[in-house]
């Protein structure tokens, strides 16, 4: 049977288990579990939904976008996108890589039992913020908050709330959870 862990990242925490001497938080500060392998990847400064397993076709297929596993994001943007922003997000944005796929994009309001980051974003009160949700079915470096920028609302915060259909609800940062599948 596959061992399959989903882990809460906390913000600014790498997504591997080792940092070749540069003494930043890892995976391994959290998860203490032989034989697991990262299934994708999430920024250093980003939160939410990992995936780890010990199983390799199941790690190839989750990280893989050939197989375009859904993967749900909450973007805390500053300022309040408009339809006309929301509509360029879902047919796709030319990034200076290439064109993305179509998204799913709404606009949500912060989510129910969201935690605290830490450190806190940075407070504007003369620019207020919103949360959109987008749910991709690929996964270029940093495509969310690079979607969110050429759109006009930069990505102050980005939690990763799904991956196809695991989430992370009930689990607090730094939180894991083992299930079997």
């Amino acid at each position: 049977m596959s061992r399959l862990v989903l882990f809460n990242k906390p913000y600014g925490v790498l997504s591997q288990f080792t940092d070749h001497g540069q003494d930043r938080p890892t995976l391994a500060d959290y998860i203490k579990l032989p034989g697991i392998y990262v299934a994708g990847r999430l920024d250093f400064d980003s939160e939410g939904l990992l995936l780890l397993t010990d199983d390799g076709k199941l790690q190839a297929h989750i990280a893989d976008p050939k197989h375009k596993t859904p993967k749900v994001y909450w973007a805390q943007v500053e300022g309040i996108p408009d339809q006309a922003a929301l509509k360029t997000l879902r047919e796709g944005v030319m990034l200076n890589d290439g064109p993305t796929r179509p998204v799913q994009a709404q606009l949500i309001e912060e989510p129910d039992g969201l935690w605290p980051r830490d450190p806190p974003i940075r407070y504007r009160a003369a620019i207020p913020t919103s949360w959109v949700e987008l749910a991709l079915r690929e996964g270029r470096n940093r495509q969310v908050r690079r979607m969110t920028a050429a759109v006009g609302f930069p990505t102050l915060r980005l939690i990763r709330h799904a991956i196809g259909k695991w989430t992370c609800d009930g689990l607090e940062p730094g939180e894991w959870r083992e299930i079997s599948i």
